[in-house]
């Protein structure tokens, strides 16, 4: 069964990310299969609005760290950036129901949503830091614009993870809903949005996108810069050795901290 399923119904496009053993996480393959389709949606007019969920309980435990120590991103195009460009320049409305697990990427692709319905049971992480990674999905610049440095620099700087009513609290959220209701809240919120007049629709969702568009896709750019360097650096390496290794990772020995953004 495909790792990306799509259901079309009426003027709705539900894709889910289906790799419930591994908790959504994301391949190269996958993040190429979203670009596309996203940028395929954006030009068919029967199309309206996207719909966006995980199986299983989970939404998307980010990156899948094997795939992703085999196809590291680079400083230029990567199926990331392909992805990242896709929902910058996306302007029919996204509707996300997050469920269990949303980390690393599973959070930061949330900022691009008109809409986030998360479940009870949604839990909420960016430990990029912690694998001597950056932010990636422009979110360095969305999330301290939304939430405040102070707010940003906690969950961003110290990697900490946030549940859904902390989420609601600092506006990453739409609204919380129990998990047995949650793909129906997130789905009326989807069909109602279909009614509306589409044009009228993409011209408000462009028109209050405009004031940070160019802002997400600069920042988008310096955090791939910044990405590509660090994952190619001694503690990232240390960071994914010891993930792999099941330990705390030592980054006393990687030396002086080097500039990469």
């Amino acid at each position: 069964m495909s790792d990306i399923v799509t259901e079309r119904s009426g003027r709705i496009l539900r894709i889910q990310l289906n790799r419930p053993g591994k908790k959504n996480a994301m391949t190269s393959a996958m993040y190429i299969t979203m670009a596309d389709l996203l940028n395929t949606t954006a030009n068919d007019d029967q199309i309206r609005v996207v719909l966006w969920h995980g199986a299983g309980d989970s939404f998307c435990a980010g990156n899948d760290l094997e795939d992703f120590l085999k196809n590291p991103p680079g400083p230029g195009e990567s199926p990331q950036a392909r992805l990242i460009h896709a929902l910058i320049d996306f302007e029919k409305p996204l509707v996300a129901a997050v469920q269990g697990a949303a980390i690393g990427g599973g959070t930061t692709m949330l900022t691009h949503c008109d809409f986030v319905y998360a479940g009870k049971s949604a839990k909420f992480q960016m430990p990029f830091v912690n694998l001597a990674l950056v932010p990636e999905f422009g979110s360095s610049y969305s999330i301290p614009a939304r939430i405040g440095y102070l707010r940003a620099a906690e969950l961003i700087e110290l990697g900490l993870p946030f549940d859904a009513a902390r989420a609601a609290e600092f506006g990453l959220v739409t609204r919380v809903v129990p998990d047995q209701i949650l793909l129906a809240a997130a789905s009326e919120t989807a069909q109602k949005l279909a009614e509306k007049p589409a044009g009228a629709l993409q011209a408000c969702k462009r028109l209050m996108r405009r004031p940070v568009r160019e802002e997400l896709a600069q920042a988008a750019k310096l955090e791939n810069e910044a990405f590509s360097a660090c994952v190619r650096s001694a503690d990232a390496k240390e960071a994914f050795t010891a993930f792999l290794e099941k330990r705390k990772p030592d980054f006393t020995k990687s030396g002086q901290a080097s500039k990469v953004a």
